[in-house]
């Protein structure tokens, strides 16, 4: 077979392509049924980004994943089509290899609620079509936090355990078994992929059932124990999966893989920080004895992924075209038109500003285990040894809002930090948990912080207590002044000696009769202007103003004498590429586990999560109003940072955020932001115990099982075939996208038809036949036939024939319809 001519057209209004190989050709796979994978196939998915935010500096990537029980002859020709695809596609493409269960963060993204795991394979005869599936048992185990996995399983209860949820699916009836050791979040996950079950396969016309604890479901379990049986011996607990934490991934090593002759080398170049100038797979994998379902990654030189460029220190790339927005590393080159930050949060979010400054400013400095309130007229003075709280107050579409910043200076005390966070936890406490909290480092502050102040925020070494009075007098005092503007400017004292001088920037020098601003070679007239107006907040002094080379004796009798001193300009670090990473945060065994949402959106944020935002500058850590762990959030983004294979600055701001309370800052990093999801949203609970029971759902299922009196081997307790018949929903479409026909990949359904093959009756193509239904009795119908539904009973075949019409369309009919059509027909 010539594989290059079977290579399929791309249709490049959409994002996402997914081919089945099918001998060995690549066959379209349809949309609704996306997120679906049978083990015994290969399959081959193209993302191609749509959205502005994504596609700048975003590559395509091509994911080639193999089921576990795919055979090598569809493994090479997937492999091979995935070749072929790459050289169509052009060099801004990541191939990702992907193995069942062992899936990239990057692929799982893709597919929510969750992907489905499917028993066996598709046969040639495959066809898609646009009828319900109803035809159909199947129990499905859930599995996962943020990234879902539902795998087929054995009909049976031994396939059953304490930790996770099962769905066990019977075609028109759905019931989800919630372990009793699960979470209420994987619950909620679980009914998630059950709704979407529901709505994609089922047309929204089956009824789900919950059981979250049996002694409260006995309707539901009577179902259950008749499909399954009655359930013998306890529940086992199952083993903790083996996930990678963040300390472990810190373990960063770059190979140089070539090969030289016959044989294949590996050299290993660098551990972490790694450095892009470093730059210049299965045989990798096979001589390294990783397992074979590790993650591979094939990056072409500038086409790398998020993930990759942000294993290094640095990474520069050529700038081809103009970008939107400035990028949050050349902040002072943009006119900041504050107008705009609500209307437009991508550019408060760019900015890290969440207004133009003019709100409410309250300063307390932590002295002992209290907080002490600072005179309005020592604002923006602070003490490295001292801690500080800054509660800022604005408005935001006419709603209060607030931000809490946390200042610590690097000489405070282990005990003035504990009591800096326990006044944080007390103010939080009495504005109703309404503040957004920032955890901010002396020397490291974000640019909304500065501008509160004005620009004039002067940092004093030393610690001292607040008594109205202006800092305390010395003899010789240096001051470095760095900045532009009042959102990046701030002073800081340094060791008067002469070394702390730099050419680009500006000091100020106060001695005891005199001060002098000196004014570098490098320095430019934004920063003289700014550092005039720091002059009157550090001294009263009579002031001289001194360049760079023209200083009097007196200036370097002052700093003890002259000294070499640096003289190159300090370029603030280029971060315009940096993509924005969002992170779903867990610690099953006290080290940080991430999982990420590679093309994150706002529906990624559950109640019950915490989250971790990494937009380099800054680290938010959103809390779910329902999460349980939010106390170690702080902790979490602590780690993240010192765990970061790039080696990351523990001096990062760390930004709280809570559910409802999202400032423009972080939600301008969505593509979109809806600020009633919250108020609209259903619980859990709400949802079991609202929607699903509204519809009065498992009245009907309970009713099912009484009125098809369902029947019961003696001897083992298995359901009869007319119950079977019964469970499988009164409408038995034959196909479905998703299947091929009555006994695909031997999938619980046919498992079901073979277990109870032998049981007596007069079953004909999986029904009755129609003289025992038509004209009869009640008491002469055959064992375990419902009166009122007799039709049902019929084959396909038979109802197609009588009542010229499908399963389907009858009972889509208004009741009054169908009884006079069954009237007619004699099956009333």
């Amino acid at each position: 077979m010539d594989i290059t001519t079977g290579l399929p057209a791309i249709d490049s209004h959409r994002d996402l392509h997914i081919w089945i190989i099918e001998n060995l050709k690549m066959v379209p796979v349809p949309e609704r049924a996306y997120g679906n994978f049978f083990e015994e196939h290969c399959y081959i998915i193209l993302h191609v980004p749509q959205n502005l935010k994504t596609t700048q500096g975003a590559a395509r990537d091509l994911h080639y994943w193999v089921g576990k029980k795919a055979g090598a002859e569809a493994q090479g020709a997937a492999g091979t089509f995935v070749q072929h695809l790459q050289e169509t596609l052009g060099g801004a493409t990541v191939q990702h290899r992907e193995a069942q269960g062992y899936e990239s963060d990057c692929f799982c993204s893709y597919f929510h609620p969750g992907v489905i795991y499917r028993k066996g394979g598709l046969t040639s005869a495959l066809k898609h079509v646009e009828t319900n599936m109803y035809n159909i048992q199947r129990l499905l185990r859930i599995k996962g936090r943020k990234h879902v996995s539902a795998t087929e399983v054995e009909l049976s209860w031994n396939s059953f355990n304490k930790d996770d949820i099962f769905l066990l699916d019977l075609g028109n009836v759905m019931i989800q078994w919630n372990g009793p050791k699960s979470s209420i979040s994987e619950k909620a996950r679980g009914l998630a992929l059950a709704c979407s079950l529901q709505a994609r396969e089922r047309g929204g016309r089956a009824h789900i059932g919950v059981v979250d604890d049996e002694s409260q479901a006995t309707d539901l379990m009577e179902i259950m124990e008749a499909v399954l049986g009655c359930r013998v011996g306890n529940l086992y607990t199952t083993m903790p999966n083996k996930r990678i934490n963040q300390l472990q991934k810190a373990n960063v090593r770059l190979y140089h893989v070539y090969e030289k002759g016959e044989d294949l080398v590996i050299q290993e170049l660098a551990t972490r920080p790694l450095t892009q100038d470093l730059l210049r797979e299965e045989g990798f994998i096979q001589a390294k004895g990783y397992p074979s379902y590790t993650n591979v990654e094939v990056l072409n030189d500038g086409a790398e992924s998020a993930a990759f460029k942000q294993l290094f220190g640095t990474w520069s790339v050529k700038q081809h075209r103009n970008r939107n927005l400035g990028g949050t590393g050349k902040l002072s080159q943009v006119k900041l038109d504050v107008s705009k930050l609500h209307s437009q949060p991508e550019l408060a979010a760019q900015l890290r500003m969440v207004d133009d400054c003019s709100g409410k400013v309250e300063v307390w400095c932590i002295q002992d285990i209290s907080r002490q309130p600072v005179h309005p007229k020592l604002y923006g003075q602070v003490y490295a040894g001292n801690c500080y709280l800054v509660l800022y107050t604005y408005q935001k579409m006419g709603q209060v809002q607030y931000i809490l910043y946390l200042w610590q200076g690097h000489q405070a005390t282990k005990h003035k930090i504990k009591a800096l966070n326990s006044n944080a936890e007390e103010l939080d406490l009495m504005h109703h948990g309404a503040l957004v909290q920032e955890y901010v480092t002396m020397g490291s502050e974000p640019p909304h912080f500065l501008a509160i102040f004005q620009g004039q925020l002067v940092v004093f070494q030393g610690s001292t207590e607040h008594s109205g009075k202006g800092p305390p007098a010395s003899a010789t005092r240096l001051f470095h002044v760095q900045g532009t503007d009042s959102c990046n400017t701030r002073t800081m004292e340094v060791p008067a000696r002469a070394s702390a001088l730099n050419s680009s920037d500006i000091f100020l020098l106060v001695t005891a009769s005199i001060c002098y601003l000196w004014f570098g070679k490098g320095c430019s007239g934004d920063q003289r202007e700014m550092a005039r107006m720091v002059v009157t907040v550090i001294s009263e002094k009579n002031m001289d103003i001194v360049m760079e080379g023209q200083e009097p004796p007196q200036f370097w009798e002052a700093l003890g004498g002259r000294a070499p001193y640096p003289s190159n300009k300090s370029l603030p670090e280029d971060v315009s590429n940096f993509q924005p990473r969002l992170f779903e945060c867990s610690s099953p065994k006290g080290h940080l586990v991430l999982s990420e949402m590679v093309f994150f959106s706002q529906k990624d944020l559950d109640k019950h999560d915490v989250m971790l935002l990494d937009t380099c500058h800054e680290i938010f850590l959103w809390l779910g109003e329902a999460a349980s762990e939010q106390k170690k959030a702080v902790a979490w983004g602590r780690e993240y940072l010192q765990t970061h294979p790039a080696g990351r600055s523990q001096a990062t701001p760390i930004v709280l955020v809570k559910q409802g309370h999202e400032p423009p800052t972080f939600t301008g990093w969505f593509f979109t932001w809806d600020p009633y999801k919250w108020t609209n949203n259903q619980s859990y609970e709400e949802v079991v115990d609202g929607s699903l029971r509204a519809v009065s759902a498992i009245a009907e299922i309970t009713a099912e099982v009484h009125n098809f009196r369902l029947s019961r081997w003696p001897s083992t307790g298995r359901t009869g075939p007319l119950a079977l018949q019964a469970l499988k929903g009164s409408q038995n479409s034959s196909e479905n996208e998703l299947e091929l026909g009555p006994n695909v990949g031997g999938t619980g359904t046919g498992a079901s038809a073979s277990s109870y093959h032998s049981s007596p009756g007069s079953m004909i193509n999986g029904g009755l036949a129609r003289k025992q239904l038509m004209h009869q009795a009640a008491e002469d119908l055959p064992e375990g036939v419902d009166p009122a539904h007799k039709e049902f009973y019929l084959s396909d075949a038979d109802f197609q024939d009588i009542f010229g019409k499908s399963k389907e369309e009858f009972y889509s009919m208004a009741k009054w319809k169908q009884q006079q059509e069954k009237k007619q027909l004699g099956f009333f």
